[in-house]
């Protein structure tokens, strides 16, 4: 038997302040709360499409492997490769046209050889064609249109052509870039005001109606604000204003990646004079390069780039994106075949660095497919939130309520020494995020006007009672 618990005066509740001071947080909330209305409202759209189309991307790279099995694998794996220039050369007589950009060698023992092919007919300008050999035969399995550094094909490309700019060239870039600059803007705020609700308010089971609604939204947004503050930072690196911002930030801290020196050394007038128009035989050959390249350590995947005229060096180029990263990047001169300059990822800056690990793990390169998985779980949870945002919208006022705008007066209520600090951030993140600081100051504009158009329609309610 269990004697009843004894309550000391220590321990009694005591009586509430009848006059509390309100903390630093009470004046915030009314602003928070908007501006994570008004974004969620107004950007969700363009965060969806992004959302959509980062999903299938995430999926097409395992989607390439099996569609395009053929041109990407051989039918048997042989005993010893061909050397490459007869694998170029195969290349190079079923499709003579254009001109030979790079050769990235069979990487693996049953993987195909790919040429790249620049300024072919038909192919986009900014693309190549990739011929795809037997490293075993040289037969020739087909060619595809290859895009970008990660060797994109036709699947893969169209998919990141949408998600970057809806196909629209550089003006519909700016959709994905208004998307990642809301999106951290977004899943801050969400975790402010989820973790500032009293932990009775936060649960799911038991609920129903909006209340369960936002519970679910809350609890999946919780989950996954930090991969979303991720995607927005690396996802602004390469957009076109705030990236060429961040590049120009790096480039004056002397963070800017660096790159292989191209040029040769020594008179190598009419070095290439042998070679045919288009063809990648310069100097030494194609063989004694990559043999140069080997003999520094550069293991697979590689790419061969052939000089681009008389005064330029072979470029030979690790292309592994996964990790540890393989991006170590040596020049041959094209007479003597010695390497005449060496530059191994790990010499890079550390924000060169981070900046690559950070674009791979965005593009889900940097860990496979445990990589692919995690992005797509990303988008779906990003879908879902935009789906309960807008099913609360609807429970709160049945689609015909824009909700309560800033209470009159709450920019006041803020202390000076926070709100001071908040808008000096504010105001240089707009400067270089753009497509944040533009939008932030439609938002408050709109406020204004909501918020004054509610005050005129009291005072002619107040003064017809």
């Amino acid at each position: 038997m269990t004697s009843a618990p004894t309550t000391s005066t220590d321990d009694a509740p005591k009586a509430a302040d009848p006059t509390p001071k309100p903390g630093t947080w009470a004046p915030l909330r009314p602003l928070v709360l908007r501006l994570h209305f008004y974004a969620g409202l107004l950007v969700a759209p363009f965060l969806l499409v992004a959302a959509v189309t980062g999903l299938l991307y995430a999926g097409s790279f395992q989607a390439e492997k099996i569609i395009y099995a053929d041109e990407l694998t051989v039918s048997k794996v042989g005993e010893t490769k061909l050397p490459i220039s007869q694998q170029v050369a195969a290349a190079r007589e079923t499709h003579p046209e254009g001109t030979v950009s790079a050769v990235r060698p069979s990487p693996e023992d049953d993987a195909t050889t790919r040429v790249l092919l620049s300024g072919v007919k038909g192919v986009d300008p900014g693309h190549t064609l990739a011929v795809f050999v037997d490293p075993y035969t040289a037969k020739v399995e087909g060619a595809l249109e290859q895009y970008g550094s990660t060797g994109a094909l036709p699947l893969r490309t169209w998919i990141s052509e949408f998600h970057r700019s809806l196909h629209l060239g550089e003006t519909g870039r700016l959709y994905s870039e208004l998307a990642a600059s809301w999106l951290w803007v977004i899943a801050g705020g969400g975790l402010v005001l989820w973790f500032a609700r009293r932990r009775a308010q936060r649960k799911v089971r038991g609920t129903t109606g909006r209340r369960r609604t936002l519970g679910l939204h809350g609890s999946v947004g919780v989950w996954a604000a930090a991969g979303f503050v991720f995607l927005s930072a690396t996802g602004l690196t390469w957009s076109t204003y705030a990236g060429a911002n961040i590049d120009e930030l790096r480039t004056s801290l002397g963070q800017s990646t660096p790159s292989v020196v191209s040029t040769a050394g020594g008179d190598h007038s009419g070095h290439g004079a042998s070679a045919s128009a288009g063809d990648a035989e310069h100097g030494v050959g194609l063989d004694t390069v990559l043999a140069a390249a080997r003999a520094e350590g550069l293991g697979d995947p590689v790419e061969i780039v052939p000089p681009a005229d008389e005064t330029s060096a072979y470029v030979v180029k690790q292309t592994g994106r996964g990790f540890p990263t393989k991006q170590d990047a040596v020049a041959v001169d094209p007479t003597s075949g010695q390497v005449t300059d060496v530059l191994r990822f790990a010499d890079h800056p550390i924000l060169a660095k981070l900046t690559r690990w950070g674009i791979d793990l965005h593009t889900g390169t940097l860990f496979g497919l445990v990589n692919q998985i995690g992005l797509m779980l990303l988008a779906l949870s990003l879908i879902l939130l935009i789906v309960w945002g807008y099913r609360m919208w609807w429970q709160r006022g049945r689609g015909s309520s824009f909700g309560r705008p800033i209470p009159r007066g709450a920019w006041q209520k803020v202390p000076p020494q926070i709100l001071v600090p908040c808008v000096a951030v504010v105001a240089v993140l707009g400067y270089f995020v753009p497509l944040l600081g533009i939008p932030l100051a439609a938002f408050i504009v709109v406020d204004v006007v909501l918020g004054e158009i509610g005050h005129r329609r009291g005072k002619r309610a107040d003064a017809a009672a």
